[in-house]
Parts: C-alpha cells; structure tokens; sequence
C-alpha cells in the first residue's frame, strides 16, 4: 500500500511540473524584434522617396515590417500612413509614393510579431521642388579596344575600370586588361605612366614596373597615387616620377592586419584617400573594408570576414564584394556593394548603416547595381550604376538620373539619352566635370552637368 502512494504522489508531482512548465510557456510573451531604418532618398519629382530597414535581433518571428510616415507625428506608427515591405529576408527597401513637393515627413522602419511593433529611429526627410540634374556626355578619349597612348579617339584603353583626377586637372585611369595606369591631360592627351601592358607584380619605374587587373585608384596632396593591384592582392605606389613600389601586402591572399607586406588582402577592388592620409581599401574577396596609415600600417576598419549584410559597429558588421569607395568633407566613408544592390557608409565613430538601396530584389532600387562613387567638394555623390547610368544623390539627399539609361550603347547626349555599357570607375574634377570610365566601351566619357 505504501509503494502505490509513493507512486500515486509521484504521478502528482509530474503531472504539476509538466502544468507548471505549459503555463510558463503560453505566459511568457515572444521578445520584440530589433530593426534599424535607412536613411531616405528623395526623388528629384518630389512625390516619391525610398527608405528601408534591417532585423537585426534574431528567432524575432517577425510577422510583418514596412515603413510608417507622417507629415504630423514626428514618432509615426503603424496607425500612419504605412508601406508593407516584403517579408522575404531580414531586410527590405520600399517606396513611399504620392508625395507632396516641398513637404517635411518623418518616417521610420517597423517591425511586428505576436507581442507587438518596435520602432528603428526616425528620419525627417524634405521633398525636393528642384529640377532634376542632367549631364551632357561627350566621348573623352578612346574608342575600341586597344593599347595605344595619343590624343582623344585615337588613344585605346582595354576594359578601364578606375579612375582619379588631381590638383592639376589631370584624369588617372586604371586599364585593367592592359596591366597599366593611363593620364590623361586636360586637352585629352593620353600617355601611360607606369606598367609594361603584360601581367605581372615588378617594382620599377614606368614601363619597367608591371601590375595584374590594377583596379581603384586614389591619389595624396603629394602627388602619390595609389592603385589597388587586385589581381595580385597588393597595394602599390607611384610616384610623380612613375617609381613603382608595393606599398602594403604580400601577395598571398588573405586578411591579416600587419605592416606593409606582411599584411595581406583579397581582390582589393576601390580606394579612398582620407584628410589624413591615410586610405581606405574596399577589400572585395574577403568582404572588408581596410584602412592603411601613411607608415602603411594596415588594420580591419569595418567587416567581419564573411560576405553578407549587416548594420553594426566596425567588425560586427559585413559587407558584399564592395567594388567602390568615397569619402565626404566630414570623414564619412561610402561603400558600393554591387552584390547588395546598396551603398553602406561608415561613420566617423565606425558604425555602419544602409545610405541607399540594398538587397531586396523585388523592390526596383533606385540606384541598381552601384559600381563605383565619387563625391565633389559641395558633398554631393556621383554613381555609376553597372545597367547603364550615372547617378547623382545631391547634399540633401535628392535621386537624379545624370545621364544613361537601361540600355547598352555608345552614344553622346543629353541625359537619358546617352548611353554606356557597364559603367565602372567614376571621378569629379575641381572644376565639376564629371569622368566615368565606360568600361565595356573602352572609352573615357565626360559629363557637364546643365
């Protein structure tokens, strides 16, 4: 008799817990999701603009996310007006439409499960009344593809990808295919300053020196330009005088933070000269993004060695093959990712967040596939996008279509209707003329704005 209430309490007892453990499990409410907004651009019509977010806390079982906006609510809700964004991945970009010219709103991104909203930060934004900007493009130099130094069409470049103007006005041009770094004069007289136009990694003096893809250029206030050797994974130096010297890297494939050679990088695609001197590596193969002192001490700035998409503090976050690189008056930097359709920048205390675009594909991004950016001394950003365009995100964060449109080609006009095919390096002399290498045209084309 003993054994069976023993037994019998022991039932109880279980039958209690496994009570206790349901009622915790139907009383404890889901936590709620973390999100983060993008900034906002407008369109130079001023009756639409384009926003997003990122959900960046993880098992949020997020059941709905958008954009809610306001003209009154400076804390807008989903009681606002709202734009649903699809709920396909952690992030999405949406369009606000309908817009009124002239207006102040605020928006912000929203995240829903089954305990409620949370917010991500809010953003006021102005509708533009401007007109919108458009260049007239003319071909610079070259023609076909080639190898060839001379004057305007007679000058042959081979898939350039890079590019850079200095003090004087003379335009630097990476040519990829020809292993060689081109100048090009004002006048659009073409000479090539340093690689014998076969692959290889030499240090030397001009054509004594040798480069494999040379991609990004950047150039300091002494003159020095600086090429990103993608194919051989180096960061080399030339001098005014052609010297060429491997300024950081080993050669050998990698992401090690060191000084000089015994650094070593991936692919490294853009680059960006600070105030300082120093300069900043899109470091395409592994995702990072580097920052090189003027002793050539390299260290990992932003991006945590695996491609993808995440807004966070220096390393936590990541990014996807980043091709092109810029930085403004106040040391923030700008990040081209083709991959995630987006350019991220990086703020001056290290923080990543989303500028514009990103990597929802069922959302027509008003910047496509951002190739290369060029910022001028008013702040305003220049970008080519690899469909066939050349854009302009102005100082108050207003969207025109420079020129190009969605369609390969070669010719010169005004607007829309000129036409390039994959667009990549782009630059902005001191005088605002605006230089976009026309990579699968082989041509240097140039933009004046209206």
């Amino acid at each position: 008799m003993k054994h069976i209430i023993t037994r019998f309490n022991l039932l109880l007892l279980a039958l209690a817990i496994c009570f206790a453990a349901c009622n915790k499990g139907t009383s404890e409410q889901l936590a709620l999701p973390q999100i983060t907004t993008n900034d906002v651009i407008v369109d130079a019509s001023g009756t639409q603009a384009w926003t997003g977010g990122l959900v960046t806390s993880q098992n949020a079982l997020v059941t709905e996310f958008g954009i809610c906006y306001s003209t009154a609510n400076q804390q807008p809700t989903t009681a606002d007006n709202k734009v649903v964004g699809n709920l396909n991945s952690h992030s999405f970009v949406v369009t606000l439409k309908g817009l009124t010219p002239g207006t102040t709103y605020y928006a912000r991104a929203y995240a829903s499960n089954s305990s409620g909203a949370s917010y991500g930060s809010v953003i006021q934004f102005k509708t533009a009344t401007a007109a919108p900007v458009y260049g007239t493009v003319t071909t610079f130099v070259g023609s076909m593809a080639g190898n060839a130094d001379g004057s305007g069409l007679s000058a042959l470049f081979n898939h350039p990808l890079g590019t850079v103007v200095d003090a004087a006005g003379n335009l630097y041009v990476s040519d990829s295919y020809n292993c060689s770094i081109r100048k090009i004069t004002p006048d659009g007289t073409v000479t090539t300053i340093a690689g014998s136009g076969n692959i290889g990694s030499a240090n030397g003096t001009g054509t004594g020196a040798s480069f494999y893809a040379p991609a990004g250029l950047a150039i300091d206030a002494a003159g020095n330009l600086y090429v990103a050797d993608m194919g051989n994974n180096l960061i080399r130096k030339v001098t005014p005088g052609g010297v060429v010297t491997t300024f950081a890297g080993s050669g050998n494939a990698g992401y090690t933070d060191a000084t000089g050679m015994d650094a070593s990088f991936s692919a490294p695609s853009a680059l960006a000269m600070g105030s300082d001197g120093s300069l900043y590596v899109a470091d395409s193969g592994t995702g990072l993004i580097r920052k090189i002192t003027p002793g050539a001490v390299v260290t990992t700035l932003a991006g945590n060695h695996t491609q993808g998409y995440i807004n966070a503090l220096g390393t936590s976050a990541s990014f996807n093959s980043p091709s092109g690189m810029a930085i403004d008056a106040t040391g923030n930097i700008y990040v081209a990712e083709p991959q995630n359709r987006a350019i991220r920048k990086i703020g001056t205390d290290n923080t990543v967040t989303t500028f514009a675009g990103g990597p929802d594909s069922t959302v027509a991004a008003p910047i496509g596939v951002p190739q290369a950016i060029a910022i001028d001394a008013a702040n305003n950003m220049f970008i080519t996008d690899g469909n066939g365009r050349v854009l302009e995100i102005s100082k108050d964060h207003v969207l025109s279509v420079v020129a190009g449109s969605n369609a390969i080609g070669t010719t010169d006009g005004v607007g829309i209707s000129a036409l390039f095919s994959s667009p990549a390096g782009i630059a902005v002399g001191t005088n605002g003329i605006i230089y976009v290498a026309d990579m699968n045209n082989n041509r240097i084309r140039k933009i004046k704005q209206q």
